[in-house]
């Protein structure tokens, strides 16, 4: 993503609905931490998140200001709506929250009141223990929800970029079922779909592709190997398509050859949970109850002991390691959908004892009405040979 990938109006509509809630948590400024905060409201596509990095919000109209480390300060200089950028290290290491503190006191945040962003991943503990120290009794709240919350419901734009992506994620899986065939490795596999999703204009997606077989395919996240498929085999697939950072994820199971009773068991099982999830959404309904669902149908065939998650989350544009916002469909989730929420259904069974395992992974749109299936590739257990 970069600046120019949506209009000036919308990023700045971004901006109001931020300043407005921080307005509303009597916060005087935020530091935005998490990659997602800072290119959704500055277009930032930079891979600085590998080391620290913040956006410096103001509750007013103070300028946007980022800390980044040196490498990527040109790029966010030209590719982003940033209006100061600052840029540590380079050459040479430098405490970067030296450089922090310093903007700190440039711009006043010290003695305010002042949100932090606190995310998985891409805040260091020792970061956020000397930033804490440089804060002090300034910080008087870790706003990780503060923008997330804001852009669960997506705009037309946004849904434009997934609706896209989710073609995409189409083309790859028709790859996949073209690839599939005894005597293929996983990774040979693997090789195709990516083929395919970067040569029809999907990026890197945050995620790496899962896509387990065989013996393996009990394993709920396996990475491609360089076991060779066989007939017989059971096996399922999944993966991200993206475009301008906005993620479709897509996951089926297949079969070389004949599946056995206990496989087409396991699939249809899910297949069912997963409808009922389906049907359960819609705009004002509460998180939990499309995990209620589909945890239901995994129940009534005795299954529930092999449930290993939760049975699906928002999808987010991302950065790696995630495209997950925090959003979940599980039994405590305090979240309610709304029409333009992007979520994925995956309601899972994985049996280690047996080694099988089956999940079915749709992106699904919340509609006022209900829901919309974003992905058109079938959901039936892909048979071949």
């Amino acid at each position: 993503m970069s600046r120019s990938d949506f209009t000036t109006e919308e990023f700045a509509g971004r901006l109001v609905r931020v300043r407005a809630e921080m307005r509303a948590r009597e916060l005087d400024w935020l530091v935005a931490v998490h990659p997602v905060s800072i290119h959704w409201l500055t277009g930032s596509d930079a891979k600085s998140y590998q080391e620290f990095q913040c956006l410096l919000v103001g509750a007013k109209d103070e300028p946007l200001v980022v800390l980044t480390r040196h490498g990527e300060k040109h790029e966010f200089e030209t590719d982003s709506l940033a209006d100061e950028v600052h840029g540590f290290g380079g050459g040479e290491n430098e405490d970067p929250i030296l450089a922090f503190a310093a903007l700190a006191r440039r711009h006043g945040l010290l003695g305010k009141r002042v949100g932090l962003e606190v995310p998985a991943f891409y805040l260091h503990p020792h970061h956020y223990l000397a930033l804490r120290d440089v804060l002090g009794e300034t910080l008087v709240a870790e706003t990780t929800d503060l923008i997330p919350r804001l852009k669960l419901v997506k705009s037309p734009a946004e849904l434009d970029c997934i609706r896209h992506a989710a073609a995409i994620a189409d083309l790859g899986m028709e790859r996949f079922t073209r690839d599939l065939a005894a005597g293929v490795t996983e990774l040979a596999l693997a090789g195709g779909v990516y083929e395919t999703l970067l040569s029809s204009g999907s990026g890197i997606a945050a995620s790496p592709i899962n896509l387990v077989s065989g013996p393996r395919s009990a394993y709920s996240h396996g990475a491609p190997t360089e076991r060779i498929l066989r007939r017989g085999d059971y096996g399922s697939i999944e993966f991200g398509a993206t475009y301008r950072r906005y993620t479709a994820t897509i996951g089926r199971q297949f079969a070389v050859g004949q599946p056995t009773p206990r496989m087409i068991e396991l699939y249809d099982v899910v297949r069912r949970a997963s409808d009922a999830m389906i049907a359960a959404i819609g705009d004002g309904v509460p998180a939990t109850l499309p995990h209620e669902a589909a945890r239901a149908v995994i129940g009534e065939a005795g299954l529930e002991r092999y449930r290993v998650h939760l049975s699906g989350y928002g999808l987010a544009p991302g950065f790696p390691p995630s495209w997950a916002e925090p959003l979940h469909m599980i039994g405590d989730s305090p979240y309610v959908l709304e029409a333009g929420m992007v979520v994925t259904v995956e309601p899972p069974v994985f049996i280690g004892a047996e080694g099988l395992g089956a999940r079915i992974i749709d992106t699904v749109l919340v509609t006022p009405t209900g829901a919309e299936r974003l992905g058109r590739f079938p959901r039936d257990l892909i048979v071949v040979g």
